[in-house]
């Protein structure tokens, strides 16, 4: 996203990604909204008329793990493909075109998976206007078009697959066999954006600042004069749900934040100074340290853990919320909404529709009771997570929260191998925060999508220390890199950031005598220990 002035940007057409069981449908519509395009992902059930009802400025198809003769493979209806909307095939996207215009698909033997070398016949063209006239793509297809419908001008071939790309700008349709989304393809983003720009005359004015000031003005228009409550966590997701909400509806807005006892440190004091400082919002502190801890001491099961947390937590918040209902009551304004920072990946995922700051009447949220009835604004549902950091840097939400690593809702309870004590937590937190603050000093914030210390409470190892013998706890270093958390890798830490680290936790906390890194990649391993 960059700044532009301010339009409807989302009530405008959107571009829809039609996925047919692509493991890169979310990516495709990241890509597009990297040119600075709305995008939304739909299924490929939708029919041609309920596409064709949301208005859209173009058409994605999505590749999939079918072949187009296989038996219950997903089909196009060639009425889409006629509808006047510019259209874009990839890999099966790009075949279904092929078959539905009348063109020829073939198993021809030639698979090609991978990296492959293309050859583009006119770099004037609509997609490949100003790209080289070979490149490297990536390649998924047992099936190959061999023959283009009528009308259609190839314009890139490989080994093994002679009509590799075809367009026509005339009806403006267009297609690859690969798949561009992918940083594979060298100039992949380059041609979508063309299809974009060029094929679709699409303008790109998705930006933060015109996101921020539609959805300010869809909140304000939904919640109108009521109040409204919100579970602050601190994490970027609810921190930002919260700070737009704020900057719809102001003082009508009541933030919740429990502090559990299982923060990293300095998190609790960074919600209450830093974010009430940076949006204004009315915040209510509900300290429930001593409560989690007895809730969790003799407990070692990680899943046991997972369900008392989020039990005690149901339990503080539904306390804190009867407070500030009834105390909004009290005063003639009661409390009707209850805002909840749910990304669109957990909309496409579920299975949810589209939409904007949706409402949904009488939602049951977390396990809350059925006293406690409101209408749930998702305000972000549209948005991925570097979109939200965005908008959290337009709304004004300090950096330190915006670039915050993702942190599970269980926090340390679940980075702690074994049973949570109050001197365990102080031990995770001291190591946590040097690991923290030699990666920020090294500059690699930006690359590690999280980075977790677990300590292994139930282990000790062999050390010496001082010249003595000693028996102390391993911490293990966990650094990932990731996109959006479904798979990950670790992360490459040079060894002079990593010596530093392991040097200072192991002089600066005293009960800990070894550090270990974890090499597992995402999968077959989990991104969190427990």
């Amino acid at each position: 996203m960059s700044d532009a002035p301010h339009s409807e940007v989302l009530s405008d057409r959107p571009v829809l990604v039609v996925d047919f069981g692509a493991q890169y449908a979310q990516l495709i519509a990241r890509r597009v909204r990297e040119a600075n395009v709305f995008s939304e992902v739909v299924p490929s059930t939708t029919s041609t008329e309920e596409l064709l009802a949301k208005q859209p400025a173009a058409i994605i198809l999505s590749g999939g793990p079918s072949s187009v003769y296989a038996e219950g493979a997903p089909g196009l209806d060639p009425a889409l493909l006629e509808a006047g909307i510019p259209v874009f095939g990839m890999c099966y996207g790009f075949q279904a075109m092929v078959q539905a215009l009348g063109g020829t698909v073939e198993r021809t033997g030639l698979s090609e998976y991978g990296s492959t070398p293309a050859l583009i016949s006119d770099a004037t063209s609509t997609l490949f206007n100003g790209q080289p006239s070979e490149q490297s793509v990536w390649m998924s297809h047992g099936d190959s078009a061999t023959e283009a419908p009528e009308g259609m001008r190839v314009t890139a071939a490989t080994s093994g697959a002679p009509v590799a790309a075809f367009e026509d700008d005339e009806r403006r349709l267009y297609g690859v066999q690969w798949h561009p989304e992918v940083m594979h393809s060298t100039f992949g983003q380059r041609v979508l954006e063309n299809f974009l720009l060029r094929g679709a005359g699409l303008s790109g004015e998705w930006t933060a600042h015109n996101v921020v000031e539609s959805l300010v003005d869809q909140v304000r228009e939904t919640i109108g004069d009521k109040r409204v409550l919100c579970a602050l966590s601190g994490g970027v997701d609810s921190s930002v749900a919260a700070a737009l909400v704020q900057r719809a509806v102001g003082d009508q807005l009541t933030c919740v934040f429990v502090d559990h006892g299982l923060l990293r440190s300095g998190e609790a004091e960074q919600v209450e100074k830093e974010f009430v400082a940076a949006t204004g919002v009315d915040l209510v502190v509900v300290d429930a340290k001593e409560q989690f801890l007895s809730a969790l001491a003799g407990v070692s099961d990680p899943e046991e853990k997972r369900k008392i947390i989020g039990r005690e937590f149901i339990r503080v918040f539904e306390q804190a919320a009867r407070d500030v209902v009834g105390s909004a009551e009290r005063d003639g304004h009661p409390v009707e909404f209850l805002v909840q920072g749910t990304l669109y990946p957990d909309v496409v995922e579920s299975g949810g529709g589209t939409g904007t700051a949706n409402i949904k009447s009488h939602h049951n949220v977390g396990g809350l009771p059925d006293d406690l009835q409101f209408k749930l604004v998702e305000p972000l549902r549209l948005l991925f997570k570097d979109e939200v950091r965005q908008v959290g840097l337009e709304l004004g939400v300090p950096e330190e929260i915006v670039w915050r690593q993702p942190f599970p809702g269980p926090g340390l309870g679940i980075r702690i191998v074994g049973e949570v004590t109050g001197e365990r937590l102080e031990i995770l937190r001291a190591a946590d925060q040097i690991a923290r603050a030699e990666l920020s000093a090294a500059g690699l914030d930006r690359e590690i999508w999280q980075c977790p210390v677990v300590l292994l409470a139930d282990v000790r190892s062999v050390g010496v220390q001082g010249d003595g013998r000693t028996y102390g706890h391993p911490v293990v270093l966990r650094p990932v890199s990731s996109e959006d958390a479904m798979t990950a890798d670790w992360t490459r830490v040079p060894y002079d950031v990593l010596a530093k680290i392991s040097t200072r936790i192991t002089n600066e906390v005293p009960e800990v005598n070894r550090v270990v890194l974890d090499v597992t990649s995402k999968p077959p391993g989990t991104i969190e220990w427990e």
